[in-house]
């Protein structure tokens, strides 16, 4: 029997994470502004824990898969917006896509169903956004979770917004 021989990889891009034991940290992108303060506190936890990061797209419930590859156009906008950001931070990620439920719904409803998707892949935590769609703000999500006895998650505030500033004459 021979053993593998692993080789380094020398090139910077971002690699899809493995499925496994790995647990890694869930990112709640909602297609705003916050998505990347998100990512990027979501990156941080990961790296500290040497974990990819599970980066949740999420999308209106019309949105569904076309032809295009594994993910419509919509998803690999969400994704392709924070990646540049993350993407030589991380040690992998793995891309998801939550729908939002069709039809009324509770907020414990939405936010239960995304922390089910999160569990799934065995993260134990999720960064979200103070502000998000109805149902998956930060402060919904941690009392779904505190309802389920489930992940620990975690409230990214928006960014202050600083005027722009022109050269004094």
């Amino acid at each position: 029997m021979t053993a593998l021989l692993s080789r380094p990889r020398r090139d910077r891009t971002p690699r899809l994470a493995r499925a496994g034991l790995v647990q890694p940290v869930a990112a709640v992108l909602t297609d705003r502004i916050d998505d990347l303060a998100v990512a990027e506190a979501a990156a941080r936890l990961a790296l500290a824990r040497r974990v990819p990061v599970l980066l949740i797209a999420v999308m209106p419930p019309d949105i569904r898969r076309q032809g295009d590859g594994p993910f419509p156009a919509p998803v690999r906008a969400v994704l392709a917006r924070v990646m540049p950001k993350i993407g030589p931070n991380i040690t992998g990620h793995i891309p998801e896509v939550f729908h939002l439920p069709a039809g009324p719904c509770s907020r414990l409803a939405a936010a239960g169903e995304l922390l089910t998707l999160a569990a799934r892949h065995r993260a134990p935590d999720v960064v979200a956004a103070r502000s998000g769609p109805e149902g998956l703000d930060a402060f919904t999500l941690i009392e779904a979770a505190a309802l389920r006895g489930g992940q620990f998650v975690h409230t990214i505030a928006p960014a202050a917004w600083t005027p722009l500033r022109s050269p004094s004459p």
